[in-house]
């Protein structure tokens, strides 16, 4: 087994449903609490969700509740699903977000923003920004509009990860002809959350 191996989540990581059940709220409490520093805000209507082992593990749990899966082949196609959201060590994964509260005026966004999930970057300082691989999974853009929300994955190089973890700033941003923004520095409850994730 590979070192990323041991991050990724197995069927004896998590509860059965009666035990979900009795657990969910303070499980739920606790990822809340868990996501709040994990999340970063570009601009006013893109959000990116950095996951990690324990906010996969909250996926998976509640789609197994949602669905009522309790067979070994389903619990593992939902496994199998969320391991590739966890980070590998060598770099990091977000939901990205696009939040509009008007229903009409997202609509036109996401016509505009063609393309904004590949635009979306983060820089270790000293280094070129890594911009997001995006939706490794399936296709969500088509030629009239993008989707409200995809998963993208920043690869960071050895000397990237060696030069943040001896201290080195991180800023982040979008780069689209319709949409700018720029967070620089990323706050340190993030970039501590990050640091977690390459180890």
């Amino acid at each position: 087994m590979n070192a990323a191996n041991l991050h990724k989540l197995a069927r004896q990581d998590l509860w059965n449903l009666e035990d979900y059940a009795q657990k969910r709220e303070g499980f739920r409490a606790r990822v809340m609490a868990h996501k709040k520093s994990r999340s970063l805000q570009l601009g006013p209507h893109v959000r990116l969700l950095f996951e990690d082992r324990l906010t996969m593990q909250y996926q998976v749990q509640e789609m197994l509740r949602a669905e009522r899966i309790f067979e070994p082949e389903g619990i593992q196609d939902e496994l199998n699903v969320y391991n590739a959201l966890i980070p590998d060590g060598s770099n990091w994964k977000a939901t990205m977000l696009i939040e509009y509260a008007d229903v009409l005026e997202r609509h036109k966004a996401l016509a505009r923003l063609i393309g904004i999930e590949t635009r979306t970057w983060i820089q270790v300082a000293g280094h070129e920004p890594v911009h997001a691989i995006a939706d490794e999974d399936l296709e969500r853009e088509t030629a009239e509009k993008t989707s409200s929300v995809h998963f993208l994955r920043f690869e960071l190089s050895p000397e990237m990860i060696a030069a943040f973890k001896k201290g080195a700033v991180l800023n982040a941003g979008v780069d689209h002809p319709n949409y700018h923004a720029r967070v620089a520095p990323l706050a340190e409850a993030l970039r501590r959350a990050l640091l977690a994730d390459l180890n």
